[in-house]
């Protein structure tokens, strides 16, 4: 037998480390993906309460939305330590650590008294949820046996796609029942329940690995995506002549070009780098990511303003904005697994090109959205709009990670799912700003302004979409994968 690096000698019989059981790998996965599960619900758990929580907090769309673009921002900051984290700590460890923040983080959320205290909670929470991403892909690539990945990927899937779908249904119906404050309530326990199980099953797997933190590497990830972010997010400021948009993306832009010099140099520096840009060598994990987070950005967006038109330009209730997003969450759900075996018996290109030309064209589609658009057709769009992303996202996460050696799986984990969490609040900040400025430029007002600005939202997720298109045309096999199909 020999070790996981490609090519090197054999190890003594008493270096093997035992490898874990069938029930081991299984239970790791579960426990993770439950876990996950709940997590991710609160990238969009309240999409639907945001006009609420407008009125209660007395601020506006763009305020508002920093309570999901907030959540994402410290995803994007907290993912790339995650590379050093899996090296370091075990799964065990990593685990306990993640569910204690997102405990305490919904707590606080739960009890929020005001706008700021909320943007609080969501930020520890967003803590522990980057860490249990992460981790459940790695552990997937490193258990999972290479014939049955995209299976097992597209399970996950379900976790990753599904739960942003379907959370503002959850939360939809929580609210009209109880309040906005129950939805974090109801999570409480059910992580705890959790971390129970966890505390008796997860294995102390992995880490060990000696190496210090890079702090200033740290430093400069959060100038870099929180520049950006705020850029984007502020970009509507610009009608009043304001500076802060130009100046922090110039500020981000900068410091992330620092950090990617930096990460070369620690990289050659005795492999000391807090996030191993070497996967980007690799063309289909670039073009697989690069395609894949535009997507998953533009699907976040989508999320966010799709309750906002409904709510406030179609005068719908919480509760029928989330039903109406539900059939395309199912969706999405039931296509995943079946997409995830289907990749592995023919490879990506004749299911990711069909599902992002669908992606694109319901982006559109949505941008036709009125004043007078009916409950149907708008399930209709999200329905098509949702299983475009079934055909997209299993598949390219996929293949992105498989293109990898198996030493970068640990890096390339925290590479994909970092850009994940940055597109995805670029893509909902781009997407609110287009739905405020459309709203501005519309010459009416109330429900009307809210039709149109999300006319322009949709189109801008369209135009960004095309991008993904042309890169999902260059990607390849892998030599594996050769004669299939």
């Amino acid at each position: 037998m020999t070790s996981p690096t490609t090519g090197s000698m054999p190890l003594p019989p008493r270096a093997q480390p035992e490898p874990p059981t069938a029930r081991t790998v299984t239970a790791v996965i579960s426990i993770l993906a439950v876990s996950a599960f709940v997590m991710i619900l609160n990238e969009t758990v309240l999409s639907v309460a945001l006009p609420p929580l407008m009125a209660e907090f007395g601020v506006g769309a763009t305020t508002i939305q920093w309570l999901t673009t907030g959540f994402l921002l410290t995803m994007a900051v907290v993912i790339p330590t995650t590379g050093y984290l899996l090296g370091r700590f075990s799964v065990r460890a990593l685990f306990i650590t993640a569910l204690l923040l997102f405990i305490a983080g919904t707590a606080l959320a739960a009890c929020s008294p005001n706008f700021g205290v909320m943007l609080v909670a969501r930020i520890i929470q967003a803590g522990g949820t980057a860490i249990v991403m992460p981790l459940l892909m790695t552990s997937t690539l490193t258990l999972v046996a290479p014939q049955h990945r995209g299976t097992v990927m597209g399970l996950n899937s379900i976790v990753i796609s599904v739960g942003p779908a379907i959370g503002p249904t959850l939360s939809g119906a929580v609210i009209e029942a109880l309040s906005w404050r129950w939805v974090f309530g109801l999570m409480v326990p059910i992580a705890a329940l959790a971390l129970v199980v966890g505390l008796f099953l997860m294995p102390a797997l992995g880490g060990g690995r000696k190496a210090p933190l890079d702090l200033p590497s740290v430093a400069l990830s959060l100038l870099g995506f929180g520049g950006v972010i705020t850029a984007v997010s502020t970009a509507s400021d610009l009608a009043t002549g304001s500076l802060v948009p130009p100046i922090t993306l110039a500020v981000g832009v900068v410091a992330l070009v620092v950090f990617a010099l930096r990460q070369t140099r620690l990289q050659r520096d005795g492999d000391r780098a807090l996030l191993d840009l070497r996967p980007f060598r690799e063309r289909n994990f670039t073009l697989s990511v690069t395609a894949l987070t535009i997507a998953f950005g533009v699907m976040l967006g989508t999320v966010v303003v799709l309750p906002i038109y409904a709510q406030s330009g179609l005068g719908l209730s919480v509760l029928a904005t989330g039903l109406i997003l539900l059939p395309g969450g199912i969706t999405q759900g039931a296509l995943s697994p079946l997409v995830g075996r289907v990749y592995d018996m023919v490879g990506p290109k004749p299911v990711v090109i069909p599902g992002i030309l669908v992606v694109c064209a319901a982006q559109w589609w949505l941008s036709t959205v009125g004043p007078d658009t009916t409950s149907g057709r708008l399930i209709a769009m999200h329905m098509t709009f949702s299983a475009g992303m079934a055909l997209v996202q299993t598949p390219l996460m996929t293949h992105a990670m498989t293109s990898l050696p198996m030493p970068l799986y640990g890096h390339g984990s925290a590479i994909l799912n970092t850009l994940q969490q940055l597109a995805g609040a670029l893509g909902t900040a781009a997407l609110i700003g287009a739905l405020v400025v459309g709203a501005s430029l519309s010459g009416v007002s109330g429900a009307a302004a809210q039709v149109a600005g999300a006319q322009l939202a949709f189109a801008v997720g369209g135009s960004v979409t095309v991008a993904a298109v042309v890169c999902a045309c260059f990607i390849t096999r892998h030599r594996a994968q050769e004669g299939r199909g």
